[in-house]
Order: structure tokens, then C-alpha cells, then sequence
């Protein structure tokens, strides 16, 4: 594999496993009752609702003003802040950021980091290559999250989707953290367990992929060919990844080695 000068990793699926459950009327109990704990009185149904129309509303609004074919990422802290103020309550930074750690804490029922990510996270490192963060995620979820987890200081530079706006496959995403950075992207290498957000994404953006296979991956072929459990394919053709890995387990400490970095 070709020397790079930065690796871009996704987050969920790649270097951490988590499940999460917004579908179950307790969860929204319980976001209701923090709400009216403090002034905005809901119901679970009614705050579902409420929830779901505003973020129609925010996606739509950022469509409307990004260019045909944009994949575009609202940041939910605005829509939490919307239905407090639709209850008559001006919430505080504070209340907002507590209110995104309460939705995400009720539903939440896994989070780890897979074994060895953050050896590799620092090994890369340690050879001189930045390590940067490209995650479809929202801020206020993630940022706590990679500090629960360790993983914050193993980034050089973090990119999140709800704070430029656009998510992967978006090549506007890529562009933007590799603008700010002042990276060429034939010179980056993108890892992720996405098809089409980490893989196809990156390649139109002018990256090269690593793609990884999780329990997490979307359920889409990546290629006629199907690298076996624990096995690995290379691919020649730079328009696809440059390397397929299935990997039971994602015991992440052999993936430096096999990409040579």
C-alpha cells in the first residue's frame, strides 16, 4: 500500500460499537419527564412527535439552501432548545447540552471501543501521519462519547457532521476537513465499514478506502466478491477500496500491520 500523508477514520462501526434505541415508548417517558422536570411539559407521544417534525423541518431548511444531490446533517441541539421554547422555556446553553446527554444516555445500551482502536489510533501517530476524525454524527452525542471512551487525544484534527452541516457520502464533508487542513485528497487514505458513506463517498471525493467489515456494516455488497470471515482482498484498481477486510471479533490491533502504515 502506498505511503499516505493522513488517515481519515469513521467513528460507530469502525472504532466503536454502540446500539442505540429510539423506537420504544420508555424512551421517550423518560425524555418527557426530564423535560417537564425542568418547565416544558410533554408527553412521550407528543414529544415524538414534536421531535421527528422538527427535525423534518431542519433537514429540509439546510436542503433548501445546499446544492442538488447534497446529503446535508442538522445539528440537534437546536431542536432540543425548539421544544423547551415550544413550552414557553428559554433554555440555557447548560440545559441544552444536560437535555442531549439525558436523550442519548436513554438510549444508548452499548458503547465500547473495539479492542486495539486506540493502539492503532496512536501507532499511526507515532509514525507521523495525522489521525483525523470523519464521523456522521451529532456533537453533542459524540464529543462526550470519545471522552468516556479515551479516545479524544487520539485524533489530530475531528470533523463531525452536525457541525459543518453535510454528512459522508457528501464529498462537500471530505472537502471540508481536507480544505481546512490543507491536505491533497490522492494523498489520503479514508477506513471506515461503510459502502457507500465511507467507501464510495471517499473515492468520489479523490480518496483511497480501507473498507472494514462489522457487525455494524450496512447490509450492502461492497463488491461481487466477498473477502471470507477474518480474511482480507486487495484491490488494484485504485476506484475501489484499497483493501476489503471482514474482521469477527473487530480486534483492531493486526489492522496497521496489514496496512502497512
Amino acid at each position: 500500500m502506498k505511503a499516505y500523508t493522513a488517515c481519515l477514520f469513521d467513528l460507530y462501526g469502525t472504532l466503536v460499537d454502540i446500539h442505540t434505541d429510539e423506537s420504544k415508548p420508555a424512551f421517550w417517558n423518560k425524555v418527557a419527564a426530564w423535560y417537564t422536570e425542568h418547565g416544558a411539559a410533554w408527553t412521550g407521544k407528543t414529544l415524538r412527535s414534536e421531535y421527528l417534525r422538527l427535525c423534518g423541518e431542519a433537514e429540509a431548511k439546510l436542503l433548501a439552501e445546499a446544492p442538488s444531490g447534497a446529503h446535508v446533517e442538522p445539528d440537534l441541539q437546536g431542536v432540543f432548545a425548539a421544544l423547551y421554547r415550544l413550552r414557553g422555556v428559554d433554555p440555557d446553553a447548560g440545559l441544552i447540552d444536560e437535555t442531549a446527554r439525558v436523550f442519548r444516555r436513554a438510549s444508548t445500551t452499548h458503547l465500547r471501543a473495539y479492542a486495539g482502536a486506540r493502539e492503532l489510533l496512536c501507532g499511526i501517530r507515532e509514525k507521523g501521519i495525522p489521525v483525523i476524525l470523519l464521523s456522521n454524527a451529532q456533537s453533542c452525542f459524540t464529543r462526550p462519547e470519545l471522552d468516556a471512551l479515551g479516545l479524544t487525544d487520539c485524533f489530530d484534527r475531528i470533523f463531525i457532521s452536525s457541525e459543518v452541516g453535510r454528512k459522508k457520502p457528501d464529498p462537500a464533508f471530505y472537502g471540508a476537513a481536507l480544505a481546512a487542513l490543507g491536505l491533497r485528497p490522492e494523498d489520503c487514505l479514508m477506513i471506515g465499514n461503510d459502502p457507500v458513506c465511507d467507501v464510495a463517498g471517499a473515492l468520489a471525493a479523490g480518496l483511497d478506502a480501507v473498507y472494514i467489515h462489522s457487525a455494524l456494516s450496512p447490509k450492502i455488497p461492497i463488491s461481487p466478491e466477498e473477502a471470507p470471515d477474518g480474511g482480507e482482498s486487495q484491490r488494484s484498481d485504485s476506484r475501489r477500496p484499497q483493501l476489503i477486510l471482514s474482521m469477527p471479533g473487530m480486534n483492531l490491533r493486526k489492522l496497521q500491520r496489514l496496512l502497512a502504515l
